[in-house]
């Protein structure tokens, strides 16, 4: 039976995710040059909720809010049994010149991020891209990636997986420690 930690429940997730409104509040001002780009599939529901957070705080509707699917940009894509399937990128966009945040759930060996970097680079050359994750895992990297903004640090072993429930998808809001045996 695998074993379940609660790392983040619903308040405290809300709580975390209002944090990191602030943190980028305090570098980029009212939006005006900035973009919200969050990596499919479960980056997309933080960039929401970030994104609906900096409208209710900022009270602007025009926050530039897109999505970006990184399936044949990921060194990986054709070593795997099954096909993979593409997300939908929703990037109405031009980035070129805006300073933009990448926004996923989990940070762990940063090969997605890698990749997300690659396939933003077709919507134009911004003038700065940050990071921001839910979950950071510190000692798995396997590529020299670390977020800008950081909702929590977990320290796992291999084998565990970090999970990010949303309301949306799982009918809760919640990130738990999975045991991967």
């Amino acid at each position: 039976m695998k074993s379940k930690r609660l790392i983040l429940d619903s308040t405290q997730l809300d709580l975390s995710i209002k944090r990191l409104c602030f943190q980028l509040i305090e570098n980029h001002d009212d939006f005006s040059n900035s973009a919200l780009i969050g990596l499919q599939p479960r980056g997309v529901y933080l960039a929401k909720r970030i994104h609906q957070n900096l409208i209710d705080i900022l009270g602007k509707k025009e926050i530039l809010l897109g999505s970006l699917d990184t399936t044949f940009f990921r060194d990986d894509f054709r070593r795997r049994e099954n096909p993979l399937i593409p997300n939908k990128t929703n990037i109405d966009f031009i980035i070129e010149g805006k300073k933009v945040v990448l926004i996923d759930d989990v940070l762990f060996t940063g090969r997605t991020i890698r990749s997300g970097l690659d396939a933003m680079m077709a919507y134009g050359r911004p003038d700065l891209v940050e990071l921001l994750v839910l979950v950071d895992r510190r000692y798995s990297r396997h590529l020299p990636i670390e977020p800008n903004y950081v909702g929590t640090e977990v320290d796992s072993l291999q084998s565990e997986r970090v999970e990010a429930k949303w309301e949306e998808t799982e009918g809760k809001n919640e990130v738990i420690l999975v045991d991967g045996k």
